[in-house]
This record gives C-alpha cells, structure tokens and sequence, in this order.
C-alpha cells in the first residue's frame, strides 16, 4: 500500500511524515522545502505477530508494510504548472490513497501561504487543481468516445455517463462523491482520475486542541463536514506530538500516550483509518522460517490471496488449510487446532478473512 502525504506549503505535511517514518525528510518553515517526494516504509502494527512467534520460534517476522510518501506542498494555479505543478500531481497519480494534511492550528510564526487558518479554503484549494487535472482526462476521454461512437451506437451510454462526470467535476465535486452503477463504476475506475483516489484528512492541530477535546475544535469540525460530504476519512492528529514520540522505546511511547488519555499513536489511528478506507485485510502465515502478515483487499478469494505470496501460488493452487488465528492461540498450536477439527481445508472459491493463518499447497 503507498500512501501519499499532500497539503498546502508549511501544513505539517513533513514534519508528520518524519514523526510517522522517522525518515529525517526537510521540513522548514517556507514553501517548497520538499521538492522530490521523501519515501518511508513503515511496518504495519500487528499485535498477532507476536503471538505467532511465541509459538513458532520463527527466523524472523516480517510484518505488512505501508509506503508513505512526502510530496511537494501544492499552489492554487498547480493543474496549469504553478508551483511544483505538473510535477506534483504525476507523484499523487502513482500512490493508493492520499493523506490530506490540513492546517487546524493557529501560530503566527508559522507562515501560511495564504494568509490565515481556514481549512474550507485550503481543502478547496487542493481538491480544486485536482479536479482541474481530472477535466482534461475526462474531456479526452470523452472526445475518444465520440469519435468511436459513429461506428459503435453501444457506447452511446459510456458518453451519457461521461457527460455527466464532467458536470460533476465542473461544479467542483471530487470523482469519488458521484453515484454510478456497476457499469458506470468500470468506466470511472479506468480513467485515473486523481479526485477519485481515496483520501483521509488529517487534520493537524496545537498540542493543546488536541489533547483538549476534539468536540470543541471548530476547524475540525469544519474538515469532518467536508470528509462525510464527500465520503471521505477524517482523523484528529496532532504533527508536533508524533515527533516527540517518534523517538521513544514501545514501553516509554506507551507511558506517553497514556498520560495524555491515548489509546493509539497518530500512526497506528493512520493505518487503521487507511485500511478501512481501502477496504483491506491481513492474514497471516506462520511456520519455523518466518511469521508474516500479507495485505489483501476484502473480498479476496484463496487463490488470489496466494498469488500474492507468489504467482506460482496461485496458478498451481489446490487448497488452502485454513485456521482462524483464534482459534489457533486459545488452543495452543496446529496439531490442538486439527485434533478440535478447526483447521479447514478450503478450496478456489473460499473468501479469505481477517487474521486467517493459512497453508497454501499448490503444484506447479
């Protein structure tokens, strides 16, 4: 999963990314201090893992990992090349999701390139020059479809459908808040448009909003109105805190967040925030070599799910031995679990579930 961290210029954008990858990205108080895009990988917590390991004494454990990228703070004006432009929105293009970092506190010796705190304007700003870059798609798109619909009256209904998604960007509505059919949903899924990649906003507050009580922070407010208009995800975090945490030992972080009424770090509400968003899971493999979590979409059949392991996994799949990792850690080890009669043996139509632990056994 690759995640892109965007925001106007001097938003928190990369002092949150470095709290979150510990990476040491630039982030100074002008605009444009990140130019080419910072990457971070970052392991996925997963408490199973743990667990896993007390029973198999694996080599090593290697967790689901999250790709977070820093990209250049955007202008008004960035869809026609101003600012970093172009530039910037080719980086949005390749990522899964976007992180949008809106402003939410005040402090005059922090600039903002507008002038003042107003989180509307800023999402306004942004969601703008992408829906701008989305209209010269869809026109393009739409001019293809016109040309070949002289020779084939069956795409009659694709142009209807891209007539009215260009009304819906044009009034400045994002790609994602249209309703469509199953059909129009293909159509719409193959255009790549950037609006209608899933975004969160991350509303960056003062330490003292934060751990104040979100039910009184205007900004935020505001923000959550606009994410549930345009079904989007919304999550209070606070860029300065996650620094000084970065830092800390699992046992010293713990503490800290537990003074401060924390149940979770910004990361881990992040990643739970962005796996719900894209509709993601986790199952789980286990055995002597190595414990590991594998990220899946919801919905995945078995034989999907082991191609991601490898593609030989999947073209020679037979089965899968399934077992809910429950019921593995109540009773103590695979051969418990067998002799109870809870280790499945699954075929190519079985929809994987979170925290499967999983045998796949395939010839190729």
């Amino acid at each position: 999963m690759k995640l892109g961290i965007v925001g106007l210029p001097n938003v928190g954008k990369s002092t949150l990314f470095n709290a979150i990858t510990n990476a040491g990205a630039g982030a100074a108080n002008y605009p444009f201090c990140t130019i080419e895009p910072n990457v971070g990988m970052v392991a996925v917590p997963d408490p199973r893992l743990e667990r896993l390991a007390q029973m198999y004494h694996p080599e090593k454990i290697t967790p689901a990992m999250i790709e977070f990228v820093d990209i250049a703070g955007l202008v008004r004006g960035a869809s026609k090349g101003e600012g970093l432009g172009n530039k910037f929105l080719s980086h949005i293009r390749e990522v899964d999701a976007i992180v949008h970092v809106v402003r939410c506190f005040e402090n005059s010796d922090i600039v903002h390139v507008d002038g003042s705190i107003d989180p509307a304007r800023d999402i306004e700003t942004i969601n703008l020059e992408l829906i701008l870059s989305d209209l010269e798609m869809v026109q393009r798109r739409r001019d293809k479809t016109a040309k070949l619909l002289k020779g084939d009256k069956s795409l009659q209904s694709e142009l209807d459908f891209l007539d009215r998604l260009y009304t819906h960007l044009e009034s400045g509505q994002p790609a994602r808040s249209i309703e469509c059919n199953e059909e129009e949903s293909s159509i719409l899924s193959s255009i790549a448009l950037l609006s209608l990649k899933p975004v969160i906003y991350a509303c960056n507050m003062s330490e003292q909003d934060f751990t104040g009580g979100i039910d009184h922070q205007k900004h935020f407010q505001v923000v959550e109105q606009i994410a549930k208009a345009e079904q989007a995800g919304v999550l209070p975090i606070c860029a300065e805190l996650e620094a000084q945490i970065a830092g800390l030992e699992p046992d010293e972080k713990k503490l800290f967040l537990s003074e401060l009424g924390l149940q979770a770090s910004g990361l881990d509400r992040l990643i739970t925030e962005c796996y719900a968003l894209l509709g993601l899971i986790s199952y789980l493999t286990a055995g002597k070599p190595e414990v590991r979590a594998w990220t899946i979409k919801k919905g995945t059949k078995a034989p999907q799910a082991a191609g991601v392991i490898h593609s030989d996994f999947e073209r020679g799949f037979i089965r899968a031995e399934v077992v809910s990792y429950e019921d593995l850690i109540r009773l103590g080890s695979m051969a418990a679990a067998k002799e109870h009669g809870l280790v499945r043996s699954e075929g190519k139509e079985y929809v994987m579930q979170d925290g499967d632990v999983v045998l796949f056994r395939f010839n190729v």
